[in-house]
Formats: structure tokens, sequence, C-alpha cells
């Protein structure tokens, strides 16, 4: 059985097919609207203006040091996930991890993105002794780098000082009076790099903001159950790192492929 189950679904309207297509055809008049609002929030994106980076961040990664130029890999684009990994934590966050475990096909079909002129990274303040075995443990390959010797967590609002959390003066999600419960957060960001190499950043998303780069969300929304978690004392009770959920039950966990070397999500617009 799933944890924190909901049980089955009773009593919901069962009809002929005539009625169900009418019905379905009904929605999909929604969903139309709703791809095209869509497509015109992600044409305001791109429209944005943008900031230059001024810093020279150097990050740590498992072959030496990389700035956020060398990151990009000669690509224009660049999509940072912020995975909250405090440098004290001995793991990473569940919530990131159930985010994650959707990344790794950007690593194993990355021609995709790069396709389109775009490198995909992951970013945490953990240090990198810290991120490689527990990545090994999740079976990823996606790069992944520290960037515990710098300010970029701060600067791009995904970690809060010890004095923001006690004054819960942080800012985070666009909105100041953040004392979060961790000093880290969730986020993607987004960076172009011009072709005299100077670097911009275009776009930050944070909390609900990164549902869409959740696979297993995104299936879950199509199913008669949907994300199940309205009875739930918090949305993402139920989740786990993909290797406790057998542990639970008693059952033991099969390996996951190898890897190369080479948050709680809190519900908010």
């Amino acid at each position: 059985m799933p944890n924190y189950d909901s049980g089955p679904i009773t009593n919901h309207p069962v009809v002929s097919h005539d009625r169900w297509l009418a019905a379905r055809v009904a929605l999909l008049e929604r969903e139309k609207e709703f791809s095209k609002l869509r497509d015109q929030i992600a044409r305001q994106r791109r429209e944005l203006p943008w900031e230059r980076v001024d810093k020279t961040y150097v990050f740590d990664t498992p072959n030496g040091k990389e700035t956020l130029a060398d990151l990009f890999e000669g690509r224009r684009q660049l999509i940072v996930y912020h995975f909250m990994f405090a440098p004290e934590a001995k793991e990473g966050c569940p919530s990131c991890s159930f985010w994650a475990d959707g990344f790794d096909d950007l690593a194993i079909h990355g021609e995709h993105l790069h396709q389109r002129d775009t490198t995909f990274v992951a970013i945490s303040r953990a240090p990198v002794e810290r991120i490689e075995p527990f990545k090994k443990r999740m079976g990823w390959r996606f790069k992944w780098v520290s960037s515990g010797g710098n300010d970029f967590n701060y600067d791009y609002f995904v970690s809060l000082r010890p004095n923001e959390m006690k004054a819960k003066s942080g800012y985070y999600n666009y909105r100041k009076g953040e004392a979060g419960a961790g000093a880290d957060r969730e986020g993607a960001s987004v960076f172009y790099k011009a072709e005299d190499g100077e670097i911009f950043h275009t776009y930050s998303t944070y909390a609900r903001g990164i549902d869409l780069l959740n696979l297993t969300y995104n299936f879950l929304d199509l199913t008669p159950k949907g994300r199940d978690e309205e009875h739930l004392s918090w949305t993402q009770e139920w989740v786990r790192h993909h290797d406790r959920y057998k542990a639970e039950r008693g059952l033991p966990n099969e390996p996951r492929a190898a890897t190369t070397s080479g948050p709680e999500i809190r519900e908010s617009v």
C-alpha cells in the first residue's frame, strides 16, 4: 500500500459514452484556453529585462573549480536548479530529491537541451564531498556542483543567513519576512551568456513556481486522484527519498544503476 493513502474513490458519477464525450469536449475548451495563456506567460517571461551578473562565482565540482561561465559548457543558456542541501546536512532534501528524480533524463539524454543551446546544472551549498556520495546513492547522473564557497545562493535568494532566520527578515519568493524552516529553499534560475562572455540573469522562480519541473506531479495531474494531498497535514508529507519507500514497508531496495561522475516544498504562489 502507498504511504498516506486517502483510500478508494467512491460515488463518482458514471455516465454514458455520449455524456462523457460532451463533458470531455467542454473541458478541452478550458484546456485550450490554459495552453494559450501559458504560451502568453512564457512569451512575457522571455520579454523580461535582464540584469548583468557582475560577480565572478567559483564553484567546487568533482573535477575542480569552475566559474559560472564554465557551467554553460559552451552554450548560451544555463538553467540552474537550486537544490536544498545545506553544508551541515547529511543528505539532500527529500522534496528536492523528488524533483531531481526527473532531472536525470537531462543527463542521459542531454542532447535535447543541448540542441536548443541550453545546459542544466544543480547547485547546492553542501560540499562536493557530501553531494557525490548522496548522488551515487540516488543513482543520478546530472551535473551537481557546490556553491558553499561563494555567495551565489544568497544572491539568488535561496539561502538565509542566521541573522535573517532569527529576525525573520529573509527574502524568498519575492517576499520579505521569511524565517524559513531551514537555511535553504528551492528554486530555479536562468542565465544567458552573450557573445562577448558577459552573463545575464534572466529569470528565477521559487516554491510553486517550480511545479512544471516535476515530472511525477505532471503525470499525477492527469489521474482521477490527482496529487491526492488535500487530506495531508502538509502537501508533501508523503514524499520520501526514492530508496526509502520499500524500506518503510520492510522490503529490500533494488540497487539503481551506477552513476558516472560527471524541501520541503510549501504551498504558495
